[in-house]
């Protein structure tokens, strides 16, 4: 099965809010450092998580996003459905001859 970039950026994110959930709401700018990924893109992955509920995000000084729940209840695999809709296996491309 091939995930794509949306799926493993929107994984990175989520689970580097669950390593840090004790710092309350922490700003994607902080989580894109961290993870050395674009903060434009990181931004529209994190408007789907909040608007289904994944990650709460307050605006303003002090802002950022924090898990909705605790971090033992999410599922890889709804994260990925979220993220980049069904999932449906494929065939691996490269041919080994």
């Amino acid at each position: 099965m091939m995930i794509s970039t949306r799926g493993r950026y929107a994984l990175r994110v989520l689970l580097d809010l669950a390593e840090n959930q004790n710092e309350g709401y922490i700003a994607m700018k902080t989580v894109a450092h961290r993870q050395e990924l674009s903060l434009k893109y990181i931004e529209r992955i994190m408007s789907v998580l909040s608007k289904n509920h994944y990650v709460e995000g307050v605006q303003g000084k002090g802002g950022g996003y924090r898990l909705a729940r605790e971090p033992k209840d999410y599922r890889v695999g709804d994260i990925l459905r979220l993220a980049e809709g069904e999932l449906v296996p494929v065939a691996c491309l490269e041919c080994n001859a």
